[in-house]
């Protein structure tokens, strides 16, 4: 027998090397081949539920890590909550209609107005799915687990259903209405767009000063009066039929080179210096409440423009007096309603000028900045122009830039329920409190909200005609088309005539003759996953309404958070949720967006190829997720070595609990050493700090406090010394049994805790511990704290340990750099303590040398020599320690050699004695060479 093979030394078959990206798969095959999500439901039957609800990613290309963040979030959160005595079903979901889906079909060569409608639809019922399967790979692929057999996805029939029953309450209760003014419009995609689909973008545009010839001034003003108007869109002027000025501001008639001008008298100097005007001369002043119904002519259509009045005028810029084209601005339609003003809006769905901008038909919208400005030159009116860079309204999906244009469209009135709206926003729980903020004020400011699409690929508008054009919505009208689009899908719609379409018997005072036509528009997409608060939290049966928790991206708050609460609370009068979390976008590791044209993207099957979905959902929870997060191979290479540590700790414990029984060796906390009951008490501490991040959705304090725990807790102070105990010790001591309870203890409860962020490596690790009755970790319940009555008392003894024993490290180093001693255990060191140090050191009761490992420690009442390193009012000395190095624990002890048996003389007191007693073969035979 060998001297080693007297020592306990730990021995486990877990692998050092994770080898993450084959054994993940592996394991993700084992979970769907036992059902484990269905056996974590099965287990929560009848406990309390947690609701998260699923926001609908779009069905469209491989995920990317802004996908992964979400899922993964999502899945340390349901994982949590199952494991913490809660039934938490999740049920993932897509958004499947909209334009995106459209333009993958025209790149792959379809034209959707040359095919058959009903074969269109079903090529982007067939993409879809196949992008819905596709995205389900991916997500299962990072370990998420979920109902993947049952999603939800809105094109299927009873979701079409459930979103239609939403259409048709919020139409009984007169929140749907048809409307024509201005929205808008994106000409590359053909289509009006919500608010929520608008992002901006910094654009060149031109800047005009405009001069309108007085027709008529009431007597009020000279003939030759000219009114100055300023825009940046020289492309509406073909549409102006007003012009507006603040009532209550003062407005002066200036003369400049025989000329005479009207402008608000605040911006005088500011237009003078704009125009280069010398010496301009004040004729007259008057309020602009005296313009009101003056006339101008249009500056070359034969056509007059009404002077108005309106409050919304600001002299932050311009003149004072604003140029108004009701088919083309929100401001200028609502404020000449009371005038009666036509809304003329002569631009096609594409962008184009139609015949009622005579001399522009044909051109493209934006062409006609240079048209107007040219004809306005030709006639004397253009005063300046110029050019400047401002940020412009663009179409979210294709990145051109959209227009204000009125058509006719479908609303749904915001300002009928707006305030029940911003009640149920004060209720609900943000949990980044500037969230409600920030929707409130969404709400708050929003206008009515335009839910129809001239597109193909979506759920169609539920709407009727009569043969005068009277729209017919019914709540009979509603329930048969429900009821069709559950049994047949909304692809019906197309397939049947409008009679077909409505309930057998079906009459209506506008179609005398029965005659009907139906809607062509589809619903905005946002009022699909704006739906689903009732397509799946009512519409399946595991589930419950209202949510626990929403938790999307930030870009959310003016998407689905937004078309939710509107939608639920014109239903309902309540919010879908309780509670909503957001957050920030992934970004590279220099803080830029993830582009393909930089050449910075992170593909998520890229990272779990190289380092395994565990090091990225690590990544997940270590950053702060509230704000924009970066990522990098760089960085996840790091992640990679914080996830190393993790794993050699869980190795290191199951190697030394391996012959550990928790039922026949575990020693009573009543009966534990000192140092064992303070690292059970300050694992119990982690148990409650971590169970309360958890709760709190803070996954980085989850991940700090027990990186932390395992390096500075655990690795630096615990394990180090444990060696000297678990490997030295007799095999059953209850020295040795104590600490090895305190670490199955930590090991078990570790293993528990990282189920929601490291699944993978947590069910390997569970399979090692032959101990534990579940199947899977996840099978287990989260550990629960702890009351010891002594916890308060022991936290605070050996807080004043460590300061001594930072002080007893501080010293060894200064020995060792002065090359007194080379390895800790040649040590002997001598304390010359204060009062609270030698009553601290007394009343432990422990051996305080191998705490700190060295070989000797002696407290003395002596005054401290020279060479002691002095701290404050104590002092320590470090020397070499007498005797000779021990064969079997290293420590230097003067015993080694004084055993009667030649076979132990090389061995100190306590080894020879613990190999006397377990091998007495050493006795007679003495070990080998």
């Amino acid at each position: 027998m060998k001297i080693k093979d007297t020592l306990n030394l730990g021995k486990t078959a877990f692998p050092m090397r994770a080898g993450l990206p084959t054994k993940e798969p592996e394991w993700q095959k084992k979970w769907d081949g036992d059902k484990l999500y269905q056996l974590r439901q099965k287990l929560n039957e009848g406990k309390p539920s947690f609701m998260l609800h699923d926001g609908p990613p779009y069905a469209n290309g491989n995920i990317h890590l802004g996908h992964s963040l979400n899922k993964i979030s999502k899945d340390i959160i349901v994982r949590y909550k199952s494991m913490a005595g809660f039934r938490a079903p999740y049920v993932p979901g897509w958004d499947t209609h909209g334009l995106p889906i459209e333009q993958q079909l025209a790149k792959a060569g379809m034209k959707r107005k040359e095919m058959d409608l009903l074969d269109y639809l079903e090529e982007c019922r067939k993409y879809a799915l196949s992008q819905v399967d596709m995205q389900r790979s991916d997500f299962k692929s990072l370990g998420v687990l979920g109902d993947w057999e049952k999603p939800y996805v809105t094109l299927l029939p009873e979701y079409e259903a459930a979103q239609i029953r939403v259409f048709g309450a919020m139409a009984e209760k007169g929140y749907i209405y048809k409307g024509q003014k201005p929205i808008y419009w994106s000409p590359s995609s053909e289509s009006s767009l919500a608010e929520a689909e608008i992002e901006y973008q910094d654009v060149r545009s031109a800047s005009i000063y405009v001069a309108f010839k007085a027709k008529d001034t009431k007597g009020l003003l000279p003939e030759d009066t000219e009114f100055i108007i300023w825009t940046t869109t020289p492309w509406t002027i073909p549409s102006n039929l007003g012009i507006f000025a603040h009532p209550d501001y003062d407005y002066s008639l200036v003369e400049v080179a025989d000329r005479k001008f009207l402008i608000a008298s605040e911006m005088l100097d500011a237009v003078s210096s704009k125009l280069e005007w010398e010496n301009p001369k004040v004729l007259q002043t008057l309020k602009g409440s005296d313009l009101d119904m003056m006339v101008a002519k249009h500056p070359f259509y034969d056509r007059d423009t009404l002077v108005m009045n309106a409050d919304y005028v600001t002299l932050d810029s311009g003149t004072g007096l604003v140029h108004v084209a009701p088919g083309h601005g929100e401001d200028d339609y609502f404020a000449s309603r009371k005038y009666k003003l036509e809304v003329l809006s002569p631009i096609d769905d594409r962008g184009y000028y139609t015949a009622e901008a005579p001399g522009f038909e044909g051109l493209f919208y934006d062409e006609g900045n240079k048209k107007s400005t040219q004809l306005l030159e030709e006639n004397n009116a253009l005063l300046k122009l110029e050019f400047f860079t401002h940020s412009y309204p663009h179409d979210w999906r294709t990145k051109k830039p959209v227009i204000f244009r009125a058509t006719p469209q479908w609303f749904a009135s915001i300002d009928d329920f707006r305030q029940n709206i911003l009640d149920e926003v004060e209720k609900v729980d943000w949990v980044i409190p500037w969230g409600k903020t920030r929707l409130y004020n969404m709400v708050r400011d929003r206008g009515d909200w335009v839910i129809s699409r001239q597109r193909a690929w979506g759920l169609p508008l539920p709407i009727f005609y009569g043969e005068n054009g009277d729209a017919i919505i019914t709540p009979e009208t509603i329930d048969h088309i429900a009821n069709l689009f559950a049994e047949h899908g909304s692809k019906v719609w197309f397939e049947r005539e409008a009679k077909d379409l409505l309930p057998e018997g079906f009459t209506h005072p506008s179609s005398p003759n029965g005659i009907f036509t139906k809607e062509k528009d589809i619903m905005d997409v946002w009022f699909d996953s704006g739906s689903s608060w009732n397509g799946v939290l009512n519409g399946r049966e595991e589930l419950s309404y209202p949510a626990d928790l929403y938790l999307e991206g930030s870009d959310q708050y003016r998407g689905w958070f937004n078309s939710s609460i509107t939608t639920s609370v014109a239903v309902n009068g309540i919010a879908p949720y309780k509670a909503v979390l957001s957050q920030g976008f992934v970004l590279d590791g220099e803080g830029r967006k993830m582009s393909k044209s930089i050449g910075n993207v992170i593909v998520p099957k890229d990272v779990t190829k190289q380092f395994g979905a565990d090091i990225l959902r690590l990544w997940v929870a270590s950053v702060d997720t509230e704000s924009d997060v970066r990522v990098s191979m760089d960085i996840l290479k790091q992640i990679s070595e914080v996830y190393r540590k993790i794993r050699n700790s869980l190795r290191f414990l199951l190697a030394n609990t391996s012959d550990f029984d928790k039922n026949a060796d575990a020693v009573p906390y009543a009966e534990m050493r000192g140092v064992d009951k303070y690292m059970t008490v300050k694992f119990n501490e982690l148990v409650k700090a971590v169970r309360t991040a958890y709760d709190k959705y803070d996954f980085m304090t989850v991940y700090k406090l027990i990186v932390n725990f395992l390096t500075q807790d655990l690795s630096a102070f615990y394990l180090d010394f444990a060696k000297d105990v678990v490997y030295i010790d007799a095999a059953k001591s209850k020295a040795r049994r104590g600490m090895q309870t305190v670490m199955y203890k930590m090991l078990v409860d570790l293993t528990k805790m990282l189920v929601p962020i490291l699944p993978h490596t947590a069910e390997e690790t569970w399979t090692y511990l032959e101990n534990e009755s579940e199947q899977y970790a996840y099978l287990s319940e989260m550990p629960e704290p702890v009351a010891y009555p002594d916890a308060e008392e022991l936290l605070g003894e050996w807080e004043s340990f460590f300061d001594f024993r930072d002080k007893a490290l501080k010293a060894l180093e200064e020995a060792r750099i002065a090359k007194l001693i080379g390895k800790p255990l040649e040590a002997k060191l001598v304390v010359y303590p204060n009062e609270v140090v030698a009553t601290l050191l007394k009343s432990l009761d422990e051996n305080v040398a191998q705490l700190l490992i060295v070989s000797e420690l002696e407290i003395s009442s002596e005054n401290a020599p020279e060479d002691a390193l002095k701290f404050d009012d104590m002092a320590i000395l470090v020397e070499r320690a007498a005797g000779e190095v021990c064969d079997r624990c290293r420590r230097t002890d003067v015993t080694v050699g004084q055993d009667s048996n030649p076979h132990l003389a090389h061995l100190c007191a306590s080894c020879a004695a613990i190999v006397g007693s377990e091998f007495p073969e050493v006795l007679a035979e003495g070990f080998e060479e």
